[in-house]
């Protein structure tokens, strides 16, 4: 099975095109690649979903422990004929910048992948060699098995590939030369996402035309046994999540939803731009990040949405919303024009343009007390990328991002959890407990149908149980007219 890792010096270098070419040839070939991305960027995965038409997945050795990340790479690459990662960044870039932690490189050694590795071949020549061999020298194992060539012509792939051989012992494996009318749009946050591109498979396929590449040669670089999968575990769906997915809510890690299906919800996307309101029979609501502030418009005027889903939270649906949820269920949100727009209404700030990156990074989330997700004392690691910022952001948490940089963010309660912050819940505790929660509501609201009235004596009911754990604990089993049945979890 190949097997390998797209990595470059540095971003901007054509990892993403050069992985997109990589995976539609592979695909016609009839290799049935899946795909992965090292660290926690949404767009690049979206774009090897538009080649392949299944699912991406990151892999973070900053959010998961290396036993994680090799039982997510397992799976994810269990029955595919090719698993293509791309890496981030700089091939060593790593946590805060100035540690190889978490980067590209610390992910193929930690999955033993061959790296390929792309050079901008413009501007430059036998200074290439000198960048190639550092990078090659860095750190024991580099991994790095061979070279692609962006943006070079044949003739100049011609000249280099001789001495590049020469000068560093590695194989140049192929090139891509410059292709003007397959370049993909950027913005504030990268790359513009795979739905917004115009002609986009037109744009992959003059990519996969163009990709020059000795396949006999990279078969035998990259072929290792494929990796082995741990069978996977279901538990049967015992209640109904609705997930925000559309334009404007499109930064959901592909592990979550799965986690999240594997711990009992049956995932039920909607659209909060184009849906008049929330799907029926919710157990619970899960807003996740995007672009809401290209879409603060479209989403006011959608009336009947935003009550919806503020009646709902209101009423104790349980409720996460990250970074671009946790804006829309705010008092307004300023588009990039500067015209500011009624939202949700649920929570109390005001978003505006900060005209910067607010935040931007890795860190650690501890729990200053007990909540639906969240136990009193607990870290989770988190990232936030955003230049838009609330002017009330939370307190139920402290963010810390090394000795000099911490803040208070975050709102939460039994039923409730919004902030700016990305999780990751692959090999965490939430998925189960978002699902107990949204299980117990689903049971409570739809399969023995307690009215609305009876609010009061549901959530007295639910904050009794959660005062003693109930998440980890207990379980809402069923009501009826004689009582409340409540089902032990063992610990």
């Amino acid at each position: 099975m190949m097997q390998f890792l797209v990595a470059a010096p540095c971003s901007g270098s054509g990892k993403t095109t050069l992985t997109c070419a990589l995976l539609a040839a592979l695909k016609r070939r009839g290799a049935d690649p899946c795909a992965f991305k090292s660290g926690p960027d949404y767009i690049d995965p979206m774009f090897h979903r538009a080649v392949l038409g299944v699912e991406s997945h990151n892999l973070d050795l900053f959010f998961s422990a290396p036993d994680t990340v090799r039982a997510l790479y397992a799976q994810g690459a269990a029955g595919h004929g090719a698993a293509v990662c791309e890496g981030a960044m700089g091939f060593y870039d790593g946590l805060g910048g100035v540690t190889d932690t978490a980067s590209a490189w610390h992910l193929a050694d930690t999955l033993g992948l061959p790296v390929l590795l792309v050079v901008p071949a413009k501007g430059a020549s036998l200074t290439l060699a000198a960048q190639i061999n550092g990078l090659k020298t860095f750190r024991t194992p580099s991994r790095i098995v061979g070279v692609l060539l962006n943006d070079c012509t044949s003739a100049l792939y011609k000249m280099l590939k001789p001495m590049l051989e020469r000068e560093t012992g590695l194989p140049v494996l192929g090139h891509l030369p410059r292709l003007p009318e397959a370049s993909i749009e950027s913005r504030h946050l990268g790359l513009k996402t795979a739905g917004e591109i115009a002609g986009l498979q037109q744009k992959i396929a003059l990519l996969a035309d163009a990709l020059v590449l000795d396949w006999v040669q990279l078969q035998a670089l990259t072929d290792r046994p494929a990796p082995l999968a741990q069978p996977a575990t279901r538990a049967p769906a015992r209640t109904r999540i609705a997930v925000a997915q559309d334009e404007a809510f499109c930064f959901a890690y592909a592990e979550t939803l799965e986690a999240l299906t594997a711990a009992g919800a049956a995932l039920v996307p909607f659209s909060p731009l184009h849906d008049a309101a929330l799907p029926p029979e919710l157990g619970g609501l899960y807003l996740p990040g995007g672009y809401p502030e290209l879409y603060a418009g479209p989403l006011s005027e959608n009336r009947s949405m935003r009550t919806s889903v503020r009646q709902a939270v209101e009423h104790g649906l349980p409720t996460v919303a990250e970074c671009g949820g946790f804006l829309y269920l705010g008092q307004t949100l300023e588009d990039a024009d500067g015209t500011v727009w009624p939202m949700a209404g649920v929570l109390p700030g005001e978003a505006k343009d900060a005209g910067r990156l607010v935040r931007f990074g890795y860190a650690a989330l501890s729990a200053d007390s007990d909540s639906m997700l969240f136990r009193a004392g607990e870290s989770f690691p988190i990232h936030e990328f955003h230049h838009w910022d609330s002017t009330a952001n939370g307190t139920a948490f402290t963010a810390c991002k090394n000795e000099k940089m911490q803040w208070e963010c975050g709102f939460a309660n039994e039923n409730f959890y919004a902030g700016f912050p990305h999780l990751y819940w692959a090999g965490t505790p939430l998925p189960q407990r978002f699902a107990a929660a949204a299980g117990d509501e689903f049971f409570v609201r739809h399969a023995v149908h307690l009215p609305v009235k009876c609010n009061s004596i549901y959530y007295s009911i639910r904050r009794l149980l959660f005062e003693v754990q109930t998440r980890d604990v207990f379980s809402l089993h069923r009501l009826s007219g004689v009582g409340i049945f409540i089902t032990f979890r063992g610990k």
